[in-house]
Order: C-alpha cells, then structure tokens, then sequence
C-alpha cells in the first residue's frame, strides 16, 4: 500500500486538466517535457529510494534502487512518453517500485526523443544499453526489460531485435499499456490522459522519414515467436486497451507465456501514481512480482 492513499474519483478528476494541459500537440515538444519533469514531483517513490546518475549505453542514465538489491540480476526500464516527451526524472518513483518488488535495481535509459531524433534512435539506444548490461557481466536471462506506452512498444521491438540480431532473450518483458503499433489511429477522441491529435503527432514525429511497417517502429507488426514470458496490462478505459488485447492473443497465438491484467476506473500508467492510489500501487505490485519470478535463477524458479 502507499503511504498516501487518495480517493480515486479525486486524482481522476486532477489528473483530467492536467494532462490536457501538459499533452497538448500545439505545445512544443520541449514545453511539455519541462511540464512532465516539474509535475514528476507529486508522484510519490517508497522511503529509501537511492538514485544514481550513470552512463548506459552512451547516454545518461539513472540507476534506481530501494534497500539491499541483486549483484547478478537488473532491470531495465524503457519510459513512456510517446517517443517525444518523458525521462527518467518522470518514471523515477515508478522505477523505485519495481525496484522494491524486485529486489533489484532499476536502470532507466535517457534514450534519444524525437522529433529531434526520430526512429530508429530511441531502438538504437535501447539496445545499446541491454548489450551494455551484458558487457557488465549480467546474463540476459537475469536482465528483464519493462516499459509503459512508448517504452513498453520500445521493449517489444528490443526484444525482437536482441533475438534477430544477437541470439539474445531477456528474462521476461513486463510491458505497462504497451503502444505497439503507432500506424493504429485510436477509435476515440482521448482517455484521461491520452489525446488522439497528440499521439498521432507523437507518432509522425517518431516515424520521420521511415518505413511505418518496419517492425522496429511498430512490432506488433513483426515475429513474435521465441520472446520471452511477457505480463501485459492495462485499463479498459484507455485508448490502447484494443492494441493491448490484440498484441496477448499475438502473443499467445505465437506460443509466447503471456499474462495479462486488465484494470477498471484507473487510466493510461496509472502505475505512476502508484504511490497515491492503492489500486495503482497494487498493480505495480504485480508487475514487480512478475519480473521478480523470472529474474530468480532457474534453479530456484524450478524447486519452487
């Protein structure tokens, strides 16, 4: 539980004009980065949560961690954002969480935005940073790769690309209402946090000058099979719930492990107030167990 629990109808009802505000496609993608880091602030992180500012894969990083955590096992963290706003700074107390329910620490990446620099930068970034990982001395089995939105799309397109390129599979992929296909136009004008005339300016900024049907860019277009177990979730009032559901039954057709958990009344990574709501804070807590489960060594997730 949160050490501050709020009714949920009252953070609804405060969250609805401010992400109006924040998320707003005549803004200029650099206003609304500087919103989303300054409103980072009321999002709560557990006591004890340490950060360390690092380098992962040639750009900065944040290295999250809430008590004693692994030496053998990591996360790392993919944050969403459409692909043109977010940063560590706004996932940080949602990275403390799963680093409590994992017990490990929690890397989060400072990947290329677009417009600036369109796909396929952000993918780049990401893998940099898991070979890194690797490079470091932990093995991809003990590496799980998670993200919400944006980050949870990167985090599928990575895996897919560790396992085409590399040979390589990650521990689990923990992915938080996962935009795994920016060629989709959303069927409804906005949820509560999510606007269409934004994520369609999300989407064209990031694709640039590409190739739509790439699987990098959207990977739910690509091969889903040989990916590791994967825990999809998210609420049945956002705009991705459709996307969501159609990526599990992908996934499952493709004979990939997949649990997913769908929320009433919560919204878009609602896990990012999860130290507000308890209901958000109990989803987070199901995420962190899961990719807690598939970081244990084989041995111990055998014996049980």
């Amino acid at each position: 539980m949160p050490d501050v629990t709020l009714p949920l109808p009252l953070v609804r009802a405060t969250l609805n004009p401010v992400f109006r505000i924040m998320l707003n496609r005549r803004l200029p993608f650099g206003v609304q980065r500087a919103l989303m880091d300054w409103g980072a602030v009321a999002q709560r992180a557990p006591r004890g949560t340490h950060v360390e500012r690092i380098r992962l894969g040639g750009r900065p990083a944040e290295r999250v961690s809430v008590g004693p955590v692994s030496d053998g096992a990591t996360v790392l963290y993919l944050h969403g954002g459409g692909y043109t706003v977010g940063s560590p700074i706004t996932h940080r107390a949602l990275a403390a969480y799963l680093s409590r329910e994992t017990g490990c620490a929690v890397q989060v990446p400072d990947y290329r935005l677009a417009p600036e620099h369109p796909f396929p930068a952000a993918l780049e970034d990401a893998e940099a940073a898991f070979l890194e990982l690797v490079a470091a001395g932990f093995r991809p089995e003990r590496i799980a790769v998670a993200g919400d939105s944006a980050g949870g799309g990167l985090s599928l397109a990575l895996a897919e690309r560790l396992r085409d390129r590399h040979g390589l599979t990650p521990a689990a992929l923990g992915l938080i209402a996962p935009w795994t296909d920016p060629n989709e136009v959303p069927a409804r004008d906005r949820d509560l946090v999510i606007n269409k005339p934004w994520s369609r300016a999300c989407a064209a900024a990031y694709l640039g000058g590409g190739d739509g049907s790439d699987p990098g860019y959207a990977p739910l277009l690509g091969d889903l099979g040989g990916l590791p177990p994967t825990y999809v979730q998210a609420d049945r009032g956002e705009l991705l719930h459709a996307q969501c559901t159609r990526l599990v039954a992908q996934l499952r057709a493709a004979g990939v492990p997949t649990e997913f958990t769908e929320t009433d009344g919560l919204w878009h990574v609602a896990q990012l107030q999860a130290g507000l709501v308890a209901q958000a804070a109990a989803v987070t807590a199901e995420l962190g167990q899961f990719l807690r489960q598939a970081l244990r060594p084989a041995q111990s997730r055998s014996i049980g």
